[in-house]
């Protein structure tokens, strides 16, 4: 099969990534958007774009009968889900193959398998790959087997049917248990419409570590070595880097070799990625994600695939080879979100008034915006990311602290400094983190630099003209605010 067209059902910067590799192969891409969407600037890049009409995400993105009735009015071979929305949505991936449209993933009863955390749980079991215990059953009856059982606080709610954080909790102790408990079960039936939960220990302060899996459709399984996603806020990654510095010879191989004999079990092809928490050289399945990762850059960075690419060749019917690749340097990205690291990380959607994205050598920006617009509050505050390669982890964290500092967003909040803060930080040179990192690190406080701020009000006062009225509202004061490390104005 040659695909000729693709429909990306998704939006933002992950559309707009996915439309270059495709056009690169002379593929057509279809774009699709929702009306309050309308202006995002992944509209305007596709070769063709539909509206998917007013309402909620239930409504627009999500809505599996709207979009498969555009693929097909637009005589599109094949969907990429990108990532988020319906990537994970086996009947999404079953609908699609029922109307012999090409699901750019695995088979609709893999992502069925692996997205149920239980289930998935009980294969990696049986097949000799460590686990964290979990207790499952009602809400009744998890906390009688807490009571009964020999296991220890502090323990982890989580979702049988979701992730990104939903539904997740810590408990320390008895107290409020069953509250919390509940508390979790709507949440998982609100994002997930499946409230079913489960308990397993907590790990303080582990590491969180990947392996990115590629299979073909004639059982041929690679691994393309390992991603380090330990820097979290709320559960979600903010810092990804590979190869992890974490890791010596000897671990990687049982990684690798844990990661491998999962996806030959369920025979996956496509692109996937195996999670694990990692703590005193021991490592323990997490769960697998069955789409490409916000993180794949630094992977392709590493290794010099377009990812993208070999989704298509793999769904074409190629056979793949990776026995000989290897690793060369190291790659680290950054997630930049619209939001105020000095509130509590609240999303900060509005008016981007000035925006200029930093370009230097081995410094690549996948982003969803290109020029001044409204950042809305109903989708992901994700603006873009930010991905540097280096021979080495220090060339590649220095080249990012560069780029980072000449990345320039006026109008809105956004954790640019904080990021920056992050990767001069010693305990990140030194690789002392965890999956705790953020809870306790604190960015620096920064004395306003008047010669900066000079210079930050004068750039002001050139580009006023260009921005009229809504640029007219922003005080010197924001602009300190916003400009943050920006050095070379």
């Amino acid at each position: 099969m040659k695909i000729k067209k693709v429909l990306i059902a998704n939006r933002g910067e992950i559309a707009i990534r996915i439309h270059h590799s495709l056009k690169e192969l002379n593929i057509q891409t279809v774009g699709i958007y929702s009306e309050e969407d309308k202006e995002s600037y992944h509209r305007f890049v596709l070769d063709e774009s539909y509206s998917l009409g007013k309402g909620n995400l239930l409504e627009t993105y999500l809505n599996i009968d709207r979009i498969l009735s555009i693929a097909k009015k637009t005589h599109s071979d094949a969907i990429h889900p990108g990532y988020g929305f319906l990537s994970e949505n086996y009947i999404f991936a079953r609908a699609c193959e029922e109307e012999q449209i090409c699901f750019l993933g695995p088979k609709a009863e893999v992502i069925q398998l692996m997205g149920d955390k239980l289930r998935s749980k009980e294969i990696v079991k049986n097949l000799n790959v460590p686990i964290l215990e979990s207790l499952t059953g009602t809400v009744e009856e998890i906390i009688h087997k807490i009571e009964e059982s020999k296991i220890n606080f502090p323990l982890l709610v989580k979702a049988s049917a979701g992730g990104g954080g939903k539904g997740m909790k810590i408990l320390y102790n008895f107290q409020n248990l069953k509250e919390n408990l509940e508390s979790s079960v709507r949440e998982a039936e609100k994002y997930f419409g499946d409230g079913r939960i489960f308990l397993e220990q907590y790990l303080e302060n582990p590491k969180h570590i990947e392996v990115q899996i590629i299979g073909d459709l004639h059982g041929n399984i690679f691994h393309l070595f390992e991603r380090e996603c330990s820097i979290q806020r709320r559960y979600q990654k903010i810092i990804e880097e590979a190869p992890s510095p974490s890791l010596n010879d000897k671990d990687r191989q049982i990684l690798y070799d844990y990661a491998l004999r999962i996806a030959k079990k369920i025979d996956y092809s496509s692109l996937g990625t195996v999670e694990f928490l990692f703590d005193s050289h021991q490592f323990y399945f997490l769960e697998m994600n069955t789409r490409i990762q916000v993180e794949h850059p630094v992977t392709e960075m590493i290794t010099g695939l377009d990812l993208v690419k070999e989704q298509i060749r793999i769904a074409e019917g190629e056979t793949i080879n990776f026995c000989e690749i290897q690793k060369k340097g190291s790659a680290i990205e950054v997630r930049v979100y619209a939001e105020d690291p000095e509130n509590q990380f609240v999303p900060s959607p509005g008016k981007i008034l000035y925006y200029q994205e930093p370009k230097g050598l081995n410094l690549r920006v996948d982003s969803s915006v290109q020029k001044p617009t409204t950042i809305s509050s109903n989708f992901d505050p994700m603006i873009s990311k930010v991905i540097s390669y280096g021979k080495d982890r220090e060339e590649a964290r220095t080249r990012l602290i560069q780029g980072l500092k000449n990345y320039v967003i006026l109008g809105i909040q956004t954790n640019l400094n904080y990021l920056i803060d992050i990767l001069e930080s010693e305990d990140f040179i030194q690789n002392r983190f965890s999956t705790n990192f953020c809870n306790e690190f604190r960015t620096k406080k920064k004395e306003e630099d008047y010669e900066i701020l000079m210079l930050a009000i004068e750039l002001y006062k050139k580009q006023k003209h260009l921005f009229k009225k809504e640029f007219s509202q922003v005080s010197e004061n924001s602009i300190w605010k916003t400009i943050g490390y920006w050095r070379n104005v």
